[in-house]
This record gives structure tokens, C-alpha cells and sequence, in this order.
């Protein structure tokens, strides 16, 4: 299947902090290497992995180098292979306090390396019930992008991850109308800070309890142009299963 653009739909698997061991790494990857996805596993197996295409990054420091013990700068993750970093997923902005401005920085340190960043955004169930979801996600999207010209976003491939935390790791993934809903609003406000043009070429994924029954749908139904997958990534037969469905 593709997309509008003729380009068939990216799906990112983040394997966060998991496997526990390499061998075990190595035999999920293994298994699911065929399936053209990018693969973004813990940092510790990025360099065991990196001959293969489509090898991501969970996160990254902003800066080049300097005394910033236990980070990584996105020249280095290029260095041994890396195309893409994922960018503010909410776990990074709830368990290391990441800001806005964090982000901000980090999604400035990837494009200029020359990778493709994946920003991640999504509102809690609060916010959600709160009726706060379009503010919520506006605030993220215009810190996160400020200061960033447009010639530089264009160039840079950007994805957005729409996430809402609600769903992740719930079993309760979002609907696929609300999803489409969602991809919408994101683009109407991509296209307030740039253009239209910028907005319709950004490809906007889903992420939130994905799996291979409901997968495929945010890109059929929902209109939407990729997946970023959690849990479901770590089984090779459910990943698999997912990616040839969509794919």
C-alpha cells in the first residue's frame, strides 16, 4: 500500500528499554530486518545493528560534544549508522523532564546533522477530558519548531508521532476516526507556522497500543502515514505481521 505521494507508510519500532540481552536483540532483529521497518532499538545494540538500513534512535543530547556525561550527540548516532531520532516522546518528557525547550534544542541538533527527526506529541486523558487536547498539542508543536525556518524543515523530512499518552501501553489505543481527526488539527497547525504546502508533506504517524488488528487502519481509514509501535514491536511474528498488512 502507499500513501498520496506515492511513498509506502513508515513504521518506526521502538524497542525502548528492551531486550534485556544482545543475543536477544540480535535474534528480534533478525527476524524482522525483511520488513523495511526502521528499527530503533536501546543505544547499547545500535552499534551491533547499524550495518542494516532503517536504524533509529530513541533519544539524543543537542549538543555536538563537551563535558556532558552519559549523553550522545546526534553526530555520533549518524557516525555509526543512525537515520532517524525519535524526539520528546512522552516517556522522556515524563521521567527526565524534558521540556518544550528541550525538545526544541534536540529537534535542532538532528536537523542539523542531517537526520530525520520524529517528534513525538500527545495530550494525557486529563487534558483529553479537560477538552484541552487542540491547546495542548499547538504548544507542542510551535515550541518545538521554533526558531526552525521552513527551507530547514523541508529539508529535514520531519515526521510527527502523534502519541496521546492515554494510550500508550494501555491496551486502549485511539480511535481511528479520532486519529484522523487528530492528523487534521496537526496539519492546520503546521500550515499556521509555515504553509500549506509544508503541512501536506509532513508525514504524520500514530502511536498508542498498536498492534496487527488495528494497525492498518490508521493508514486506511485514518488517512495517516506511518506507525510508531511499542509493545507489539518486540513480538517478530505480531511485528511482521503488522508491517505486511500495511506494507
Amino acid at each position: 500500500m502507499k500513501i498520496s505521494n506515492g511513498v509506502k507508510p513508515l513504521i518506526v519500532a521502538n524497542w525502548k528499554c528492551n531486550p534485556a540481552k544482545e543475543k536477544e536483540a540480535k535474534r528480534l532483529f533478525n527476524s524482522v530486518k525483511k520488513t523495511k521497518a526502521v528499527i530503533c532499538p536501546p543505544l547499547i545494540y545500535l552499534k551491533s545493528l547499524a550495518p542494516y538500513v532503517g536504524l533509529g534512535a530513541q533519544n539524543c543530547f543537542w549538543e555536538k560534544k563537551g563535558a556532558f556525561t552519559g549523553e550522545v550527540s546526534p553526530a555520533m548516532l549518524k557516525n555509526i549508522g543512525c537515520q532517524y531520532v525519535i524526539v520528546g516522546h512522552s516517556e522522556r518528557r515524563r521521567y527526565f523532564n524534558e521540556t518544550d525547550e528541550v525538545v526544541n534544542k534536540k529537534l535542532k541538533s538532528v536537523i542539523e546533522a542531517r537526520m530525520i527527526p520524529i517528534l513525538c506529541i500527545g495530550e494525557t486523558q486529563k487534558q483529553r477530558d479537560r477538552g484541552e487536547t487542540e491547546n495542548i498539542l499547538k504548544k507542542q508543536i510551535e515550541d518545538a519548531l521554533n526558531d526552525i525556518s521552513k527551507f530547514k524543515i523541508q529539508n529535514s523530512k520531519l515526521c510527527i508521532a502523534y502519541e496521546p499518552i492515554w494510550a500508550i501501553g494501555t491496551g486502549k489505543p485511539c480511535d481511528p476516526e479520532e486519529a484522523q481527526k487528530m492528523g487534521l488539527l496537526i496539519r492546520k497547525i503546521i500550515s499556521k507556522i509555515y504553509n500549506r504546502t509544508v503541512a501536506q508533506k509532513t508525514p504524520i504517524l500514530y502511536g498508542g497500543s498498536v498492534n496487527s488488528k488495528n494497525g492498518a487502519s490508521y493508514i486506511k481509514e485514518a488517512g495517516l502515514q506511518g506507525l510508531l509501535v511499542g509493545g507489539a514491536s518486540l513480538e517478530a511474528k505480531e511485528f511482521v505481521d503488522l508491517v505486511r498488512k500495511i506494507c
